[in-house]
Formats: C-alpha cells, structure tokens, sequence
C-alpha cells in the first residue's frame, strides 16, 4: 500500500491593519510583514499594496471584507487603541468595519490581535471589541521570537497540539463494580510516612495495610454458585482484579526490606505469606465447589510469591530469604487436620491448565499456561519478568539444596536456552557466595554442591519435559560457586 500523501497547506492570506504611531512602529510593522511573505504568507498592506491615487478607505473595506482574505492582522499599540475607541482618522474607519464583523459573527477567529504594548499594570492595549478575545502577544522582541510560529500556525490552521479522535468506552466500563484498591494504597503510603519518619508504632499502620490487603483478597473469594460460561476467562477476570494488590504487597516489601529490615519486618512477612496461603484455599464455609473456583486466587499466591522473593533479591535481604524458604507455614483452617497442620513454601507452587485454551495462540499448546500467565502480567518497572524468573529459579535451587521441597521452574521456559542470573554468577566470589549460604543455611559450598547435585539427580531433572537438554547445574553456575577467594 503507497504511503498517504501529505496534504499541503493552503496558503492564508493576511491583511494588516496599524496604526501609523511613529516611524520606528512602521518600520517594525513593515518587517514583520516580509517575514510573514517570507514565511509563505500573501500579506496584504498599505505601504505595499495601496497606491498613489487610491481611495484609502475603499482599500479598507475590500480588505477587511475581501473573502479572499483568511486573516485580519490587528497591530494593537497604544495610539492605534485611542484611535480605534475614538473612531478617529483610517484606524476608526477600520475599525468600524472589522469591529461589525466582529461582533455580528462571536466565532469568527478572522481578527488576530497582536498585542505591541502593555499598560503600567501589565495590561496588554486592546480595542474595545477584542478585549474578550485571545491575542498573540508580541510586546517584546523576546515575545516576538518565542509567539512567532505561533502565529504561522494560526494562518495556516495547523496548531501543534491536535485534538485526538474520540475513542470507544473504556472495557472496564461493562465489568460488575468490585471493591476498589483506595483504601489499599492510603494505608500503604500511612505506613510509609511512619517507617520513612521511624514514626514509633508503625506495627499498627503496617496490620491496617495488611488487613486491608486481605479483605480486599478475600472479598474476590468465591462462596456461591460460579456463572455458566467459559471457567478459563472467569479465572483470568478474577486474577486480573488481584493484580494491583500484589503490587501493593511488593511495594511493602521493597519499601519495609530497605528502610527496617528488621526481626518485626520478618515476622510480619510470614503471617503475610500465611495469609495467601489461607486466601488461595476454601473458605470454611463454602461446602460445594469445583477446582476453578479458586484458581485465581492460587495462581495470585504464586506470582506473589515469587515477587516477593524477587524483591527481596533486590533489596539484598538474604536473611529474611532463608526464613522465607526454611519456615513452616500454617495451612489453611480448610485444608489442616491432627496429623497435617504445616507446610512448607512449595504450598505456593500453581499450575493452570484451565487457561491453556484462553492463553494459547490458535493452534498451540503451551508448555506452562501459568508461565504464560505471569509473563503477561509482568507489568512492573521495578522488578521485572526476567527477575521473577530469577526468583522461580532460586526456589528451585534451595528446593535442590534441602531436599524437603518440591519446586518446578515452570517460568524457565521464557528464559533463553544458556541464561544464567546475577545471584549465581557473583556468587563465583567467595564474597558474594555469602548471599547463597544465608538463603540456603549452608555455609560450606563443598558440601552445598554435592547436597545439590545428589537431590538434582534424584529428581531426574535430565527427565524433565520440554526441556531439551537444559543444563540447570550451568544455569546455577554450580560448578564455579565458591571458586574466586
């Protein structure tokens, strides 16, 4: 398809109406009239176009009323002012004729003013007709520069700024209302004056922001029948909405890991993590369900999940990491009995083979829909997707490292076939390899690498699909660990 052509300017022309106050106004009135030629202007006025001979006033009302005349140029000075209200001499004849059309038609953008001249409280002189109307101002040869293509603009109906067309409603328009996240946000930043300020009982605002966070979570909780229609596009719906509270929750993360990384900040990242573990389960009171009824809220457990670990990469709070991957977490009220009341932080691994259909491109299959998934809502600046894989990758890693997990690294399906990440290849210094051993407990990197290659082998990663012969071990830079004194 050629390229559209580009439609050229129809050329204005503009007759000049000033005052002849002295000599020196003249001749400024008469330049810019050859930069206004200059500039592709047919400029109509008396020192070119009025003639010995010529009857002056008829030269005024064929230029003020000529059609051909796309613009009347009004040099606004003081004397063409005093002229112009007293109706005296060629300016009052002037403005007999342009103040009628002017009034008789109020849209009329005809009459441009160009304001030469201010009063001693900075008002600009104006005629008494155009003291409404929006003038360009050229007071001052500093103004005359800067308003100069403003002016072109205007004679040529070409302005900088053009409105865009009207687009359609927005989509979030037909959704059913849900709680909004406000209040969410309010209490986030309430919380972030009092840490930025060491304001005393931030616990207190750091509970409101929490409870907050999960009573918005929990209200997304399905309790009664789930529409009829198709279950993938319902989970996406759900997961969409819980989106921004990740985000808030990462946002703490980042913001409490930095500024008061201390026991309270850990302590308090726990029970956090132990109430998505309670949000993405079944409420007690809900006795008939299907496996979609609380997809979203799994696969919003597990994209948090991994976020979070990824934050705290990013502030360097290893500590608080080891107690994210060695802790025991409460289970849900629903899911817990005598025998089974703990877990461990593979309680947070999803899968979503409900939204193959919803997620695949026509006529493809994908290896991980919940891959898929968090890739797609990635959205952030800060922490992005190659850093959750990261994350998903060092799960995998300590799961490696301890043997009492199991951790697949569905989001490495995204990463390119020889990646490795920062946290791995720094540790290859002895120095950094410090970070390695406080996530995983493991201080001695001899016996971290034969606990990892020994649970690597059990697990028959070699096995794994779709992974064509991906070398983990060289992904965690296993061999070089702790090479570099």
């Amino acid at each position: 398809m050629p390229p559209t052509e580009k439609k050229e300017a129809v050329r204005p022309r503009a007759f000049i109406s000033y005052s002849w106050s002295n000599e020196e106004h003249c001749e400024r009135v008469r330049s810019w009239a050859d930069r206004l030629v200059n500039d592709g202007v047919d400029v109509v006025i008396d020192v070119y176009d009025l003639r010995e001979g010529d009857d002056k006033h008829v030269f005024m009302e064929k230029s003020v009323n000529d059609p051909t005349v796309s613009h009347v140029l009004i040099v606004c000075d003081k004397r063409y002012v005093e002229k112009a209200n007293a109706r005296s001499a060629g300016v009052g004849t002037e403005t007999q004729l342009i103040s009628k059309e002017v009034y008789d038609k109020v849209q009329q953008s005809k009459f441009i003013s160009l304001i030469c001249e201010r009063d001693e409280t900075g008002e600009p002189y104006l005629p008494a007709y155009l003291s409404s109307r929006i003038g360009v101002d050229f007071s001052s040869p500093e103004k005359i520069n800067e308003n100069w293509e403003q002016l072109i603009r205007v004679l040529y109906g070409q302005p900088r700024l053009v409105k865009p067309a009207i687009g359609t409603a927005p989509a979030y328009l037909k959704e059913v209302a849900v709680t909004s996240t406000s209040p969410v946000r309010a209490k986030l930043e309430d919380l972030r004056q009092a840490l930025m300020s060491a304001k005393p009982g931030a616990s207190i605002y750091r509970k409101a922001f929490l409870s907050a966070c999960f009573e918005y979570v929990d209200s997304l909780r399905r309790r009664g029948p789930a529409e009829r229609g198709n279950a993938g596009a319902r989970v996406l719906e759900e997961f969409r909405k819980l989106v921004p509270i990740r985000d808030q929750l990462v946002d703490w993360v980042l913001l409490e890991s930095t500024v008061a990384p201390g026991p309270d900040f850990v302590e308090a990242l726990l029970e956090m993590l132990e109430q998505l573990i309670e949000m993405k389960s079944r409420p007690r009171d809900v006795n008939s369900w299907d496996s979609s009824y609380f997809q979203a809220h799994e696969l919003f457990a597990y994209e948090t999940f991994l976020y979070v670990v990824a934050a705290l990469m990013k502030t360097r709070a290893f500590e608080a990491l080891h107690e994210v991957f060695s802790s025991h977490y409460l289970r849900a009220e629903s899911e817990r009995d005598n025998e089974n009341k703990f877990t461990l932080f593979d309680e947070f691994y999803a899968t979503a083979d409900i939204l193959q259909s919803d997620l695949a491109p026509q006529g493809k299959t994908l290896h991980s829909p919940a891959a898929e998934l968090l890739k797609r809502s990635a959205n952030r600046t800060d922490i992005k997707f190659n850093d959750v894989i990261e994350a998903d990758m060092l799960a995998t890693f300590v799961t490696w490292a301890s043997g009492a997990t199991n951790w697949f690294p569905q989001l490495m399906y995204y990463s390119s076939h020889h990646q490795q990440f920062p946290l791995f290849v720094r540790a290859t210094q002895h120095k950094h390899f410090a970070a390695i051993a406080t996530i995983t407990g493991l201080t001695d990197s001899v016996a971290l690498k034969e606990t990892v290659q020994k649970n690597y082998d059990a697990a028959n990663v070699r096995q794994w699909p779709h992974f064509w012969g991906r070398n983990f071990l060289h992904t965690v830079n296993l061999e070089k660990l702790d090479t570099i004194k």
